[in-house]
């Protein structure tokens, strides 16, 4: 077979596979992101509510004003330590002759959106002209009028996005979203601190990691996962019944000191330090702790399911520069730049070609089920239903009390 062959097939099935999850699937990601491939993010989003008038899109001065900011994740980008600079986006810059301005300012979605909405909601410059929410914010951020209709005549390497992904439910037609990076939200810890390893979300209640547990402030990400533990159909018709009993176990670990913090992105400065050696986290961040920290942490999806989510490009509504933005995308969708990309962050890569360019950049890296995604390993991975928008208010403003935010 050749690699073209089998790259077509891995893609084929990597679409049976979340397709195949999504038969129950009624709707919202739970996340940093929200998945991810296929059908997964066709069904994601926030049903309900009524659309606010939303505020006039910015004039484009791209043609006269050659910058463009991007706000992103943590490690979400390939970086080189010895020059402190970001390869593929310095060869961007050379290639396109504008300046690009990159920040890891997103450390949560709602931490995030609670520091920009006000300027959305006027209209306002928010000083990024690119950002990268994950599903279930960018349909808030969609619903809201908070961001620019993308001009895919400026970026025609959108032909490699992943067909499962070219329609998803809270954009149809891509028309103010693009995939970035899809990943898993599952369990990890410290081997040489705790040997014993995890199975499950429950087991991080051991009494040996008291004090030494971190979980995320993602609402859709740590409250699906403690659902699932209890053994929760998160695609079905569950209720503030089984919300309120999981959120009871957090409240409980929380109270008794095994939780040692609830955060975002940030928690993984606590792993550096050993403050937290076990914990629930994002997948690729810890592939990158261990590539520049040593081998010393493991990565699982629980036997009872983890979660698989994806974050997105979008403009701000105030940017004046969407057409730098778009030229930005363009070139992370060509199919060389997304597998140099994915080399480095190892979260789950949209852009079809990247498995086939990954055998000259890391063959190592063309099975990894972390950026190529097996039927097998996606078995593993699920997604919550659709949360109307009086839901999804009730349980945040629950969360939010819980954890103390």
């Amino acid at each position: 077979m050749s690699r073209s062959d089998h790259q077509r097939n891995s893609l084929q099935r990597l679409g049976r596979g979340i397709a195949a999850a999504q038969v129950s699937r009624r709707g919202v990601l739970a996340g940093a992101g929200g998945l991810a491939l296929a059908g997964f993010l066709a069904a994601c989003g926030t049903s309900g509510g009524s659309k606010a008038a939303a505020p006039s899109a910015a004039a484009n001065l791209s043609a006269d004003s050659k910058i463009v900011n991007w706000a992103n994740w943590t490690l979400y980008l390939d970086y080189d330590d010895k020059s402190k600079k970001y390869p593929t986006l310095e060869r961007f810059m050379k290639e396109s002759g504008i300046k690009a301005a990159y920040s890891e300012d997103i450390d949560s979605n709602d931490t995030y959106y609670g520091k920009i909405q006000a300027q959305l909601a006027a209209g306002k410059d928010i000083g990024q002209d690119i950002i990268t929410p994950s599903d279930w914010m960018s349909e808030r951020l969609i619903r809201q009028g908070y961001v620019q209709e993308l001009n895919h005549d400026n970026i025609p390497n959108i032909k490699y996005l992943l067909p499962e992904l070219e329609s998803v439910r809270f954009d149809p037609g891509r028309k103010q979203s693009l995939t970035w990076q899809s990943g898993f939200t599952g369990l990890a810890w410290n081997k040489e601190a705790f040997p014993k390893g995890l199975k499950n979300v429950s087991d991080l209640w051991d009494p040996a990691l008291k004090g030494r547990i971190t979980v995320l402030d993602e609402m859709r990400d740590t409250m699906p996962m403690l659902m699932l533990d209890a053994g929760i159909d998160i695609t079905g018709d569950w209720g503030v019944d089984e919300y309120s009993d999981s959120l009871d176990v957090l409240d409980a670990n929380i109270k008794n000191g095994q939780i040692r913090q609830v955060k975002g992105n940030s928690y993984k400065q606590d792993f550096i330090s050993g403050d937290a050696i076990a914990g629930l986290v994002y997948s690729g961040d810890i592939t990158q702790l261990n590539f520049e920290e040593g081998d010393k942490w493991e990565f699982v999806m629980p036997e009872r399911k983890g979660l698989i989510w994806s974050d997105n490009f979008m403009v701000p509504i105030g940017s004046p520069h969407k057409g730098n933005a778009e030229k930005l995308m363009n070139f992370y969708y060509d199919p060389a730049v997304a597998a140099e990309v994915a080399a480095y962050v190892n979260y789950v890569c949209p852009v079809v070609g990247a498995r086939e360019a990954m055998a000259d950049i890391d063959p190592k890296l063309v099975d990894n089920p972390l950026i190529f995604p097996t039927e097998d390993y996606l078995s593993l991975a699920t997604s919550e239903r659709e949360m109307t928008v009086d839901e999804e208010t009730e349980f945040q403003n629950m969360f939010q009390q819980v954890i103390g935010a």
